[in-house]
Parts: structure tokens; sequence; C-alpha cells
């Protein structure tokens, strides 16, 4: 396969990449601060909106779907084209997309700019590329440490300025241009400084490859968001369910013999790559699907379900606060932890952390400082598994196809997550005052062993990701420098 070193930058081109490295800070922050700030807002927009409460999920939804088709498409195109330049098309489209719904009068304007969000996924796949493909491999696991560290950060501050910004201006659409407001000032932003990266020489786009990968992840998203609202034994479920495992099939046979793929699945299942492919799957279900469940826990009024805490969304932002602080400082480290002991044992550690987290949280959840001290030791764990991963991951793959590896990763990760919420919901799905638990309600709550069995899942899948990173082949992203 051939590689990008014909048409690598010279030297002072790749010190003008570390200049601008705070410019790829801003769109990660703006990236966290996107997707972090919808949440505390949906119950207010379908007010709005006049939107039920079950189409609301499509809100959330609309963007899963538009990020699991555009991640793999815009990492290869990055990699045929340039990853500047998709960079760019990908900013300009969260910019549209964010003013279509600060400014949306209907549903389907607002699913519309949730679609044209879904390239926010795209944006740390490209950056990464870039800033390995132009920085050195020291420089470039610092960058995407920092990159990491901001999109949680953004993520953070998404949550808890929308929420305070609302809870000042009483509305709704001006609380919306916040976001839409930062995804403007970074279209012009990327046409200053960021170098382009090397291309591959006579490399081309897998477009089959694209169309049958899309219509795979279409269908299962298709089919886990059905098992989300209705029984799982329905056609909506059973119907996209072994359709997309054929597309996908089919699509992993193309890939097997078309010359240039969209995937090299023989690299991927290499033993130096494939353990952290699987990390990346649990962890999408450790991070995604860990916070619907924390959150209701915390909502939940203890006189009727007999826990819980009756907390409001400001308040449960602001609980969540030391965590994420500890996530930023945890992603903001991990450069400097893997040059002592290697990246390999960085990740073993903090998925061991996050195991520990889940495994007090099951024990000790009657008080909120329980809660707030095995978030924080959870949340270190996830920072440094955010900036570690990516690099391991990048660095493992061949240096022409950086694009698509990272931006698999995001898929991975991002299915991971989706599927955690349809299975979360099935566990979830006991009501309390069916155990004789709590006060019976008109509005059924989850019973307090679902959690339970909740947070255990999520400490097995944290164990798991421990063991398969350690069995990973020892390569040069594992070594300390």
């Amino acid at each position: 396969m051939s590689t990008t070193e014909s048409t690598r930058p010279a030297p002072a081109e790749t010190a003008s990449v570390g200049a601008v490295v705070g410019l790829l800070v801003l769109f990660e922050l703006t990236s966290g601060f996107l997707q972090g700030g919808i949440a505390p807002l949906l119950p207010d927009i379908g007010t709005e909106l006049g939107i039920a409460d079950a189409d609301l999920n499509w809100v959330i939804a609309a963007q899963l779907l538009a990020a699991a088709v555009s991640v793999p498409a815009f990492g290869r195109l990055g990699d045929v084209y340039g990853h500047r330049r998709m960079l760019r098309v990908s900013l300009v489209c969260v910019a549209v997309g964010s003013l279509l719904v600060a400014f949306a009068p209907s549903l389907p304007v607002l699913l519309a700019g949730r679609v044209l969000l879904g390239p926010l996924a795209a944006l740390l796949p490209l950056e990464i590329a870039l800033v390995r493909d132009r920085l050195s491999v020291e420089r470039a696991r610092g960058a995407i440490a920092r990159l990491v560290g901001a999109l949680t950060l953004g993520t953070l501050l998404g949550g808890v300025v929308m929420g305070l910004a609302h809870r000042t201006t009483g509305d709704v659409r001006i609380t919306l241009l916040l976001p839409a407001v930062l995804a403007l000032l970074c279209v012009p932003v990327s046409f200053l400084a960021i170098p382009e990266s090397g291309r591959t020489p006579g490399a081309r786009l897998d477009w089959p490859g694209v169309g049958l990968l899309s219509l795979a992840v279409l269908l299962l998203l298709a089919g886990i968001s059905a098992a989300k609202t209705g029984p799982l034994l329905s056609g909506a479920v059973l119907v996209p369910v072994p359709l997309a495992l054929v597309a996908g099939a089919v699509w992993a046979v193309r890939e097997l013999r078309v010359p240039e793929p969209l995937v090299d699945l023989r690299a991927l299942a290499d033993r130096s790559v494939a353990p952290y492919f699987l990390c990346a799957a649990a962890f999408g279900v450790i991070y995604f699907g860990s916070l619907a469940p924390d959150s209701t826990f915390l909502a939940a009024d203890p006189q009727r379900t007999g826990y819980g805490f009756g907390l409001s969304a400001l308040a449960i932002s602001l609980i969540a606060l030391p965590a994420g602080v500890a996530a930023v400082v945890g992603s903001s480290l991990t450069a400097l932890v893997a040059r002592r002991i290697g990246y390999r044992p960085a990740l073993i550690a903090s998925f061991a952390l996050i195991a520990v987290s889940f495994l007090s949280t099951a024990a000790f959840h009657t008080a909120i400082w329980q809660l707030v001290a095995a978030k924080v030791l959870a949340g270190a764990g996830i920072g440094v598994a955010l900036g570690a991963l990516p690099t391991v991951i990048a660095e493992a793959g061949a240096p022409s196809r950086t694009g698509i590896t990272t931006a698999l990763y995001n898929n991975v990760k991002t299915l991971g997550g989706a599927v955690a919420g349809a299975v979360i919901a099935v566990i979830l799905a006991t009501p309390a005052s069916e155990t004789g638990s709590a006060v019976p309600d008109t509005q059924e709550a989850a019973n307090e062993s679902g959690y339970v069995t909740v947070w255990l899942l999520c400490a097995l899948l944290s164990a798991g990701a421990a063991v398969a990173a350690a069995a990973a082949r020892r390569g040069a992203a594992e070594r300390p420098e």
C-alpha cells in the first residue's frame, strides 16, 4: 500500500502546524460545547416547537445517524484530498446546522440542522491525522492530548453554560445561538494559518464501500432506536438489525477483495490494532451508556422510588463538574504519563481505575459525596483513556490511512454507545413500583437494582478493556519515550 512520504511537507511547514494547534483546540472546544449543550435544553425545545417527548429522541438520533455516515467518509476523503480541506467542509456543515437548529420553526427543519451537525464527530479524526502528518511523534502525542482535553472541557462547559444561559434569558432560541456563533467563528479561523497535510498519491475513495458501511450502520442504529422506545420483538427491531448484519457481511467481503478498500480489515485484525478497537467499543458503552442512568438516578424522587436525590438539571450538571475537571486534567496529562510508563500501561491503568469507580458506585450510592468521589476516579480514568486510545490506534495504523483509521475508532466508540442505550433501556425497564420498593405512582421509575446492574456491567466492561489492552502486541505507541 502506498504511503505519503513523497508528499510530506518541509520542516518549516511542520513548525507552522505546531503554532496553530491552538486553533484546532478552539474547534474541539466548540465541538464539545455543541455536543454537551443540547441535552439540558431538549424539554424546552419540545415546548417551543410543540414536539412530543417520544419525537425528541430523534433530535439526538439524527446527529448520531449522520455521524455514523460522515465519520468514515470524511476520514478517508481527508486521506485522499487533504485533511485541512475536509476539516473546513466539516466546520461549514456544523455552522449551517447550528443556525438551522437555533431558528428551526418545525421538527423537520430541526432534524435537518442536527443532520448537518453529524460531521462534528469527524473533526477530531481529521485533526489527529493532520497533526500526526505534520508533527514529530512526541509533539503529535502532546497535541492529541490537548485536543481530547479541549473536547472534554467543551462538553463539560456546554451542559453547564447552556443551562445557566437558558435560566438567565428564559429563551431557548437565544441560548441555542451561543454555540451557533462559536461554530460560525470557527469557519474563518480555519482559513488563517492551518497548513494542508500530505496526500496519498493515486489514492481513491471506495464509494461502494462507503455506501455499504453507511447502510449497515443506519439499519443497525434504526433498530437500536426502535428498541429504546418499543418492544424488542417488534418488526421495527427484528427487520433492520438482521438486514444490518447482512449489509455488514457484504461490506466486509467487498473490503477484503478490492485493492483500495475503505477500511483495511486485514490490517485491523492484527494483534497490534484489534484489541484497541475492542477497547473503543467497551469505552463507548461506558462513556455514553452511563450518562443518562447517572442523571436519572440523581433526579429520582426518593419519596417515590426509595432512591435518588430529587435534583434539578442544573444541580446534576454541577455535581458532574468535579468528574469533568478530572477528565480534563487526565486527558491533558496523558502524554506526560505515557512518556514515563508507555501508552499501553497508561491505558490499562485508566480502565482499571474506571472499573474500581463503577464497583464503588454499585456498592455505595446512598450519599451524594459517595457518587462524586467515585465519579472523580472515573473522570480521571476516562480522561486518560480518551487521550491514549486515539493515539495508539493512529500510530498502529499505516500513515497513509490515519484519517480513516481514527475515524473508524470514533465510529466504533459511537456504535458502542448506541448499543448501550438499547441494552440499558432494557435493564432499567422494570418499574420500582413492581418490586414494592417504593410508593406507587402514575409515573414508572426504574428499580434500584437495575442501576446497580448497569454500574456492574460498566465495571465488567472496563476490566475487559484493560485485559484487551494488555493483550495487544507491544508497539511504538505503547513504549515510553
